[in-house]
Formats: C-alpha cells, sequence, structure tokens
C-alpha cells in the first residue's frame, strides 16, 4: 500500500507548482548555539507566541497578515525541529483554529492548508485532525481552481486518511471522486497535482463503493493519458497500480478498454522489450500482469492479437529467458495463456506460428517457465485439432515432454507434462500423431496417468487413450500390454475409493480395447467380467449404465 509520502513530491513541485513559501514573519532571535538553530526554549516560546497570536486574531486585513505570519511561524517551526514542534502543537487549540481559518477566511485558507499538510505527517497528529472535522472541511477546498490550494488540500486529506477505511468510505459517500478526476483533467500539466490524485485514487480504489463512482467519470481517459505521458518510473508504477486495482470491477473494465489502455500497453511492451534495467523489467511485468485483468470475452483478446500484443509479449520472452526477471517471464506467459483460451485466439495464434515460437522457449532452464509454457501450450491445443496436431509431429517436442513426464520434481512440470500429452492426443483427429506419441514412447506415461492420485487427471488420460484407440489401436496394442493397461483399468473398477466418473471413463476405454483380439483375451482373463456385474448394482446411474454397456460389448451383444 502506497503512503501520502513520496520522493517524488518534491521533485514534482519543482517542475510544476512555484509554491510561495516565503516567510514574511519575524520571529524570536535566535539563540547563539552552535550551528544557529534554535534551542528547545527559543522554539517553544516563539511557536506558543504564534499559537497565541492565532488564537487571538480577529477580521480585518491586518488580522490577516498577522494569521499569514504566524502559519508561516509554525512552518519554520517544524521545519527547524519536527519532533518538538509536533509535541507542543498536540497540547494546543490549533485544530479548530485552522478549521476556522480553512472555512471563513480565504485570504490565509491556503496558508493554513500548508500547514496542515505538514501537522499531519505525523502519525499522532491525526487523530486530533480526525476529531476536529478537518476532512470534512477540506473536502470543499478540493474545488477550489487555487493549484497551491488543490495540492495542499489534496496532500493533508490524503495523509489524514491514509490506511483509516471509515475515512475513506466517508470520503466517497461525501463525493470526494468527482473532485479527483476533475483534478486529472483540469490540470494534467501540472505533476504535483497528478501524483497527489493520483495516490489518493490508488488509496480508494480498492473500496467498491469508489470504483462505482468512478464508472460513473471519465477517469479512464484521463488514466491513459497520464500513463501515455508518463516518463519517470515511479508514475508508471502508480498509473499501473491504479489501473490494475480499477480493472477488478467489469464496468471500468470495458471502459479502460474502450479508452485505448492495450493499445498504450503494446507501445510500453514494444518501447521496453530489449531493456535489462531493473525499472524497466518492473513496467513490464505490470504491463503483462494488466494483460490479463483486461481480458474480458472474445473481443478483447482479438483486439489485443491484432495490436500484435501476442508478438511483443514472445520477443519480450525471448529475450528475457537466458538471463531475465522469472518473474517477468511467469507475467508474460500468465498474459499468454489467457490470450490462448478464446477458439478465435486460438486459430489466430495457430496462423501466424505462436506455438512454434513456445515450443522454441522450451529451452528455458528455469521450471516455473518451463510449467507455464507447456501449460500455455496445453491451454492453445484445447479444442482445437490443428494446434493438436502441429504439437503432435514436433518429435523434439515429443521428446522433451516425455523426458519430462518421467521426472520427479516439485515444480509440477512432470504432471504438466503429462496432461499436455494427453491434451495433443484428446483432441487431434490424426493416425500420424498417434503413432508420432507412440515412438516417442510417450503412451506408457498416458497410462500410468490413469493411476494418478487426482481425478482430473485420471479422467484426462482416460479419455485421449479411449479416443486414441478409437483412431488406431493397432499402432496402441503392443504399448498397452507392456504398461499393463488391463490390469490398471480393472483395479480402478474394483477400488472403492475412485469417483464414478473414472470408473465411468475407464469402462468407457475398455469398451475400445475389446476391439482387439489380444487386449480382450487379458480383459477376460483378468476375470473382469465379475467386477462390472458387481457395478450393475452401483449407487451411481452412469456407472451402472457404463458396467452394462461393457458387459454387452464384451458378450458380443449389440449395445443400447
Amino acid at each position: 500500500m502506497r503512503t501520502s509520502e513520496s520522493a517524488s513530491e518534491s521533485k514534482g513541485e519543482a517542475q510544476g507548482i512555484h509554491l510561495t513559501v516565503t516567510i514574511n514573519c519575524t520571529v524570536a532571535p535566535r539563540a547563539n548555539n552552535r550551528g544557529g538553530r534554535p534551542g528547545p526554549s527559543d522554539l517553544t516560546e516563539t511557536l506558543n507566541k504564534h499559537l497565541e497570536h492565532l488564537g487571538l486574531c480577529g477580521d480585518g486585513t491586518e488580522a490577516e497578515d498577522q494569521i499569514l505570519e504566524s502559519l508561516n511561524g509554525i512552518l519554520l517551526a517544524i521545519t527547524e525541529d519536527k519532533q518538538r514542534s509536533f509535541h507542543l502543537l498536540r497540547g494546543s487549540k490549533i485544530f479548530p483554529t485552522l478549521a476556522k481559518i480553512l472555512k471563513g477566511n480565504p485570504r490565509c485558507a491556503v496558508k493554513a492548508a500548508h500547514v496542515l499538510s505538514e501537522i499531519a505527517k505525523n502519525e499522532e497528529m491525526k487523530k486530533p485532525c480526525i476529531e476536529a472535522d478537518l476532512v470534512l472541511t477540506l473536502i470543499p477546498l478540493l474545488e477550489s481552481t487555487d493549484q497551491e490550494m488543490l495540492l495542499h488540500a489534496g496532500r493533508a486529506i490524503g495523509r489524514i486518511c491514509y490506511d483509516n477505511r471509515s475515512l475513506q468510505e466517508e470520503l466517497v459517500k461525501v463525493g470526494v471522486i468527482p473532485s479527483l478526476v476533475r483534478i486529472l483533467t483540469d490540470y494534467a500539466d501540472s505533476e504535483p497535482l497528478v501524483h497527489v490524485a493520483l495516490l489518493a485514487l490508488y488509496n480508494l480504489a480498492d473500496l467498491d463503493s469508489a470504483k462505482e463512482a468512478l464508472s460513473m467519470t471519465k477517469v479512464a481517459e484521463q488514466l491513459v493519458k497520464q500513463l501515455r505521458r508518463a516518463e519517470s518510473h515511479e508514475k508508471l508504477e502508480i498509473v499501473f497500480e491504479v489501473l490494475q486495482a480499477l480493472a477488478e470491477n467489469d464496468a471500468l473494465k470495458v471502459q479502460l478498454v474502450d479508452a485505448g489502455v492495450p493499445e498504450v500497453l503494446s507501445e510500453i511492451l514494444l518501447r521496453l522489450q530489449g531493456s535489462s534495467q531493473a525499472e524497466d523489467t518492473c513496467i513490464m511485468k505490470a504491463a503483462s500482469d494488466l494483460i490479463v485483468s483486461l481480458l474480458l470475452g472474445d473481443g478483447n483478446c482479438l483486439r489485443m492479437f491484432q495490436l500484435g500484443v501476442v508478438h511483443q509479449l514472445l520477443d519480450l520472452l525471448e529475450k528475457q529467458v537466458q538471463s531475465g526477471d522469472t518473474s517477468v517471464q511467469q507475467a508474460a506467459l500468465s498474459a499468454l495463456q489467457s490470450l490462448a483460451v478464446p477458439v478465435v485466439s486460438k486459430v489466430q495464434m495457430l496462423e501466424e506460428g505462436v506455438a512454434e515460437r513456445i515450443e522454441a522457449l522450451l529451452r528455458a532452464e528455469s521450471p516455473p517457465v518451463q510449467f507455464k509454457l507447456l501449460g500455455t501450450l496445453r491451454t492453445l491445443a484445447d479444442g482445437q485439432a490443428d494446434a493438436a496436431e502441429i504439437l503432435g509431429q514436433d518429435p523434439q517436442l515429443l521428446s522433451r515432454l516425455v523426458q519430462w513426464c518421467s521426472v520427479s520434481d516439485p515444480s509440477g512440470i512432470c504432471g504438466e507434462a503429462n496432461r499436455l500429452l494427453a491434451s495433443i492426443l484428446h483432441h487431434n483427429r490424426s493416425q500420424e500423431v498417434v503413432k508420432a506419441i507412440q515412438a516417442a514412447q510417450g503412451v506408457k506415461h498416458l497410462v500410468s496417468m490413469t493411476t494418478n492420485e487426482h481425478a482430473a487427471m485420471q479422467n484426462e488420460a482416460l479419455n485421449a487413450l479411449a479416443i486414441a484407440s478409437a483412431i488406431d489401436l493397432e499402432t496402441l496394442e503392443e504399448s498397452f500390454k507392456e504398461s499393463q493397461l488391463v490390469q490398471s483399468l480393472h483395479k480402478l473398477l474394483r477400488d472403492d475409493n475412485t469417483s464414478p466418473e473414472v470408473k465411468y471413463n475407464s469402462m468407457g476405454l475398455l469398451c475400445r480395447l475389446l476391439n482387439s483380439g489380444d487386449l480382450r483375451q487379458e480383459i477376460e482373463e483378468d476375470k473382469i467380467k465379475d467386477t462390472l456385474e458387481k457395478l450393475c448394482s452401483h449407487s451411481n446411474a452412469d456407472v451402472v449404465k457404463g458396467a452394462t454397456t461393457t458387459l454387452q460389448v464384451l458378450r458380443g451383444e449389440t449395445p443400447h
């Protein structure tokens, strides 16, 4: 969570608003101590004098001059010794006095807001600010056209309300959101004011009420404008953080896409992809994460693809894969995997050779990256026979997959490699792919997968083997016998802990195997018939149906 303090504030002020904080007052003479700084007693005397003057001042120009002098004196005292000044101010009546000045003295209000923004830097000073209702007093000042007023009032509100959810909810309730968007709109060239508004939006953006209020504004257009003009890494980072928070809301997500955020992300990735600077790496990761967050429906995915985002992500990966930051690689891969989900994207990716580029990236030696790459390829193959055929006829890929299938590791690569093999077989419709996987010795790993501890993986393997058996059982027959597939299926059917879906899919595969004379003989010798007869009285209707059908096929009857 960002605080309202930022190293860029002073820098931003130098670039934007020129603040007039000249001290016009005459303070008590400094003690002649070493270093020229006033001693504790001098500071106390000076500060008390200014506090007293504030309390006594009435109306009129002369009184306003005295108020300004005293406010400047307080600012100077805080600069000289923050800790002691805050200690003295805590016990004073300055808070209601500041509220009075902010409400009723326009000429002195800017200086009062400045004093308050400095006081609010101290954690212990926030409570008396809240008790004096200073936040509600400051809110109307955000409608000012005075840039100094907006800067100091915005900072004071941000500092007082930071990490205070109830106060933040109150801010949204009294209408602070339109004021912040107005500042972004009207003062887009003022870095200090933009910074204050962005910080405020970031700290409020996780509130549902704030998101709802923002959806009624044109904040998306303003954020795109700031994203395009951002030159510093810090500004890019905070704009990304605001966008990421807003992208959690569906209405705002649509607005962000319509406002052109995907286009800017594409430009940023293109600009930074060759950089190895740590700051640029963070920005590329943030851009990749935001791509995932902005995906909403097939239309957005296609739009991202048309912008060239997919190939930019691949370019980024190719440059990062040898020595880059793994967090950037994983973020880019997550974005790729999300973009590969819609059917329309799969087709585009296949036509433009994305699958081949992803395969080439498998040379990466980072297990987390390899895991994500395999998942991306599996997503691409899902429901796409063309993709499955391309992947299933690549001997290099199949060899690598089979190698990973037999590796025991904590990263999950073994499981993901098995799942990709199963997906290729499942979605493939080609005899050549079945032969290629058999030649690569991948079938035995899929047979082992049928006994995996996870039911989802068991079902993936069973369905893949059933489809492959329907395409070319003759090619697979010998591997099935060597890996004792029939015996594995019988064990699944006998085991009371096997899920009904796994039992049902096991029987579906058995029906395919019965088309082989040798495998039929194994099924008969293993006395699977007895187990099937018992399953005819199973509590699950699908299991009963599967057992009945398999028995009919086993007996040579026509299933009905």
